[in-house]
Parts: structure tokens; sequence; C-alpha cells
């Protein structure tokens, strides 16, 4: 059983790993299929593109939501590789924090110099 910050330790290790090897420049879904690749040497259960539903009150609705990696639902992680980060990239994080009750969120973009630059911590709760 891992915590959420053992968690996000590994994947920061996992991202600094992979930007070492390739830098900037790839597309997002380059970096997510190399991510989940050498996720599961880790043998930390995970999903990819899950669906989030939004729940109002009766009504259950596929809105849409997908998160790009959810690592033993306790971790959150959205890649992106693009110039720059904007405020909706953060509360999309945030929005998925909180219809799927996970405490933890890592917004990870590729596209930086040094990636430590690139990696988010977003907290619901914790």
């Amino acid at each position: 059983m891992h915590t959420e910050n053992e968690i996000a330790k590994l994947v920061v290790d996992v991202c600094f790993k992979i930007h070492y090897k390739y830098g900037p420049g790839l597309f997002e879904s380059v970096y997510e299929e190399i991510f989940c690749y050498e996720w599961q040497k880790t043998t930390i259960p995970f999903v990819r593109q899950q669906s989030i539903p939004l729940v109002h009150e009766e009504i259950k609705l596929e809105a849409g939501f997908r998160a790009d990696i959810i690592i033993d639902n306790k971790v959150i992680v959205e890649l992106k590789s693009i110039e720059a980060l904007a405020p909706v990239h953060y509360k999309q994080v945030q929005t998925y924090l909180k219809l799927t009750n996970i405490k933890l969120g890592l917004l990870v973009n590729f596209n930086v110099n040094l990636i430590k630059e690139g990696i988010h911590r977003i907290v619901n709760n914790l």
C-alpha cells in the first residue's frame, strides 16, 4: 500500500527519466505512452484515459471529462506538452480531484527545459 506522496515521488522519478532521455517537443500522447510503459514496471495499478462522470442529484452526466492517468485510485496525473500552462489546466485537475474524491493531482508539462519546472502538485483536502 503506497501513500499519495510515495506515488507522487515515483511519478516524478518516471517523468525525470523520460524528460532526461527525450526532452521537450514530443506529442502529449507519446509522453503518455512512454509514461504508462515505464509505470507498469512499478506494479502499482493504474488506468489510462479514465472517464470521470459528474453526478448532479439523481442524474449522472458522462460530461466528457477524462483523466490521463489515475494511479491506485490515489493520484491523478495530467500530462501536457504545451508552450505554457494556463490557469484552466490547474482548474481541470482540481475539478477531476473533486469529482473523484482523490486527494492529489500532478500536472506535468513536458515542454520545458527543466522538468522540475513542469511538475505541479494540486491537492484536494490532503
